[in-house]
């Protein structure tokens, strides 16, 4: 299992790595949230969730990328567990720098451990740059399990990101 987690943030965080310079956009940045939410299944009521977590993405492109997102998930009378999730990311940024609002969708696999195994999330959000190098995200994201009991993790997470 650790092996498999440390493939995925290589793979995830190599095009940051391998950036080359004289972009006219950004070629990656990383982030951090945290994440009230509701956990639910096909049959039973919603529960109150918390989420910490981080990840970074690297762009090929203006517009297409890949990520790598590590976060704690914890819900009433429940231990932590980890999510491991690496995505593929598409921003729409405007060909000018001037725009402050950069709006995102993402998708990808998720590796739970312990009682989970593993699921699909998918999401959406917006980057709201306070400066060239620092800003604030806010996103929605479902994290699907599919082996255990097919439960749902939906969270809203606020959250800063830099590059």
């Amino acid at each position: 299992m650790k092996r498999l987690i440390g493939t995925i943030l290589l793979i995830g965080l190599l095009p940051l790595l391998a950036a080359a310079q004289g972009s006219d956009y950004s070629r990656g940045h990383g982030y951090f949230y945290v994440a009230p939410g509701v956990r639910g299944g096909y049959d039973e009521p919603g529960v109150a969730t918390f989420q910490v977590g981080g990840g970074a993405e690297g762009f090929f492109t203006r517009s297409l990328g890949v990520g790598v997102d590590v976060g704690g998930l914890r819900w009433f009378e429940q231990d932590w567990f980890v999510a491991v999730s690496p995505n593929f990311v598409l921003r729409f940024r405007a060909k000018r720098d001037e725009n402050k609002l950069e709006p995102f969708v993402t998708a990808g696999g998720t590796v739970f451990t312990g009682y989970y195994g593993n699921g699909l999330n998918f999401g959406g959000g917006v980057n709201y740059w306070f400066t060239d190098h620092v800003g604030l995200r806010l996103e929605a994201r479902d994290s699907f399990e599919w082996e255990a009991d097919r439960a749902h993790f939906v969270a809203f997470r606020i959250g800063l990101t830099f590059r």
